[in-house]
């Protein structure tokens, strides 16, 4: 079925979903003040990255190379994200006496230590980022992006090397 639509709507319809997922994340910390820990926010990031190039391929309408380049780079954002999100659920499910101690803010730690450093101690996660705050249908919302990322992953794909 996803090869029976037009790159352009499949592209359009990526970035449409990642800036939903953004939008809602946004709405969440700002009007239901729902603090991101360090691991949500680089699954923003990976959000970000992928809505750009589901944008910039929809309209850029390239040929077969340039709609492949799309299609890895897609596939980068997505599995980076995913990986993300993986370890999040990792440590939501880990159990009380495992979960690491919290450690200060993503903004305090970019200020603070080095680049490389501060990245490692984010992606090691923390306390924070065992907190389920938010559950939808039985699954938190590390969860649910995981599942985001894995499908936009499969759609950009599937839609942008295949050539119509």
């Amino acid at each position: 079925m996803i090869a029976t639509l037009t790159k352009r709507f499949v592209n359009i319809a990526g970035f449409l979903f990642c800036a939903g997922v953004l939008g809602y994340a946004y709405y969440l910390q700002f009007q239901q003040d729902l603090e991101p820990c360090p691991l949500c926010i680089f699954q923003r990031v990976a959000f970000i990255f992928m809505g750009i190039f589901f944008l910039v391929a929809a309209f850029h309408n390239a040929g077969r190379i340039g709609s492949r380049i799309y299609a890895g780079l897609i596939a980068a954002g997505g599995l980076v994200g995913a990986a993300i999100a993986a370890r999040h659920v990792w440590i939501q499910h880990l159990p009380p006496d495992q979960v690491p101690e919290c450690g200060p803010p993503l903004d305090y730690m970019l200020e603070v230590f080095p680049l490389g450093e501060a990245l490692t101690m984010a992606f090691t996660g923390s306390g924070e980022c065992a907190e389920v705050s938010w559950v939808f249908l039985g699954l938190s919302m590390p969860a649910w992006a995981l599942l985001g990322f894995l499908g936009l992953t499969i759609m950009g794909l599937v839609r942008n090397w295949v050539p119509e």
